[in-house]
């Protein structure tokens, strides 16, 4: 995402907020969102995923709960073409926002959905975050190198792994005796949190970008806080 200096209005959507949601493996952030929308917590509702491979298990999830997919494999093509066809199928379903949630392959996003494109990583960005930093490669990289903290961050993507600006984060602990598996756990149950916020905040209009950072602003007067 180009990074400028002159502050960006941020949008304010119609609810229910219309998401599409791009996967590259089992869809735990998917289900995520899927159940925190059945539950009521979030105004939303996922209208696109498209998966990056098939045969993964986001898929199932996501025809379980009626949500069209499309698969749209990296391979043999450019990453101009890769990146024109994982928007098509979101245009078409005219999504206002688009979540990347375990989507490992780098787009580039075209003009009219930037700023409309959220990644959840599960660290604290800048640290172990760019490319390979995925999976249990993060939480064992963050266990060996002995922090004492980790959690995970919302931002808007861009062009480049893990850079956009910073939207949200929530620190969890490493304590003495985790595995990469119980600290991705519990990772993982901060995203289930902070994510769904961070939609919440872009749909209310109230995520506003300037240059490398983001501003929450206040609720609007009609509002409720979230």
């Amino acid at each position: 995402m180009p990074s400028s200096d002159a502050p960006r209005d941020p949008p304010i959507t119609e609810p229910p907020i219309r998401l599409a949601v791009c996967v590259s493996g089992g869809g735990t952030t998917l289900q995520n969102l899927i159940d925190q929308i059945r539950a009521g917590r979030l105004e939303a509702e996922i209208v696109q995923v498209v998966a990056s491979r098939p045969g993964i298990g986001a898929i199932p999830r996501a025809e379980a709960a009626g949500i069209p997919v499309a698969v749209v494999p990296r391979s043999g093509r450019s990453l101009a073409e890769f990146s024109a066809a994982i928007f098509e199928p979101i245009r078409r379903r005219r999504a206002d926002l688009v979540v990347l949630g375990g989507f490992l392959s780098l787009i580039e996003i075209p003009e009219d959905y930037i700023g409309r494109v959220l990644n959840i990583h599960p660290a604290l960005i800048p640290a172990f975050s760019g490319k390979g930093f995925h999976g249990e490669n993060v939480h064992r990289a963050a266990i060996e190198t002995g922090v004492k903290v980790s959690g995970c961050t919302v931002h808007f993507a861009d062009a480049t792994y893990d850079t956009g600006p910073i939207i949200l984060q929530r620190v969890v602990p490493v304590l003495d005796d985790d595995t990469p598996a119980t600290l991705a756990a519990r990772v993982f149950a901060a995203e289930c949190q902070a994510l769904p916020e961070a939609i919440a905040l872009y749909a209310a209009g109230r995520l506003k970008i300037e240059g490398r950072r983001v501003r929450i602003l206040e609720p609007h007067p009609a509002e409720p806080r979230r």
